[in-house]
């Protein structure tokens, strides 16, 4: 178990802090005040199974992987590309990509090639677009769900799902967290050009020069 954590910590600390931070804070808080804004509609309170089936927390769900998938994607495309001169995020633009032989130890895609290969050379910024457009998908369906239930209480007819994307609410929504994520990724190659943190992959060692690149 001792080898295991030391090998695997990173991922199980971020995991554990996902589920605390899902579950007994997300999920917990949001079931609260749902049920505090239907109290003041004067409806029944939900359960909490009935609050996770809701389009209060799919909307809020979906609204936020969203823009954490969204940021992952971007990021790991155009960094394949693009490049920031002494950013720890950045290939280095005056160095030739490095060129490594397929062993037995390749990923099968690699040591198969052809189609396999070349869709296996992009996997993870594809699965990640995959992951944003369900999120995309699921956070617009619970919006308008979300919204017709407001509309129901004001005695206002539903409107359709093409209805909801042609106005502003299901934008806003979107972009301001979309706008949040970029910044944090500016900030995160911006500041790796002058900044360390000592062990950390994310960070150039802390005797680099601050034109020195990283990646």
């Amino acid at each position: 178990m001792k080898k295991f954590l030391r090998r695997n910590g990173l991922s199980v600390v971020v995991i554990a802090l996902f589920l605390v931070t899902y579950l007994g804070g997300q999920i917990l808080t949001g079931w609260h005040v749902h049920n505090d804004e239907r109290e003041e509609h004067h409806e029944a309170p939900l359960g909490l199974g009935d609050y996770l089936t809701s389009a209060h927390f799919w909307e809020a769900t979906a609204e936020n992987w969203e823009s954490e998938f969204l940021q992952m994607f971007v990021y790991v495309y155009i960094t394949a590309f693009l490049f920031q001169k002494g950013s720890a995020e950045s290939n280095d633009p005056d160095k030739p990509e490095e060129k490594r032989n397929v062993s037995p130890a390749s990923p099968w895609p690699v040591r198969k090639g052809g189609l396999w290969l070349k869709v296996y050379a992009h996997s993870l910024s594809l699965a990640f677009a995959v992951l944003f457009l369900i999120s995309f998908w699921v956070h617009a369906c619970s919006s308008v769900r979300l919204e017709n239930e407001e509309r129901a209480r004001l005695g206002l007819g539903a409107i359709s799902l093409s209805e909801h994307l042609g106005g502003s609410r299901f934008w806003f929504e979107s972009f301001q967290n979309w706008q949040s994520e970029f910044l944090a990724i500016g900030s995160m190659i911006l500041l790796s050009i002058f900044l360390r943190e000592k062990g950390s992959p994310e960070s150039k060692p802390v005797e680099a020069p601050h034109g020195e690149t990283g990646g």
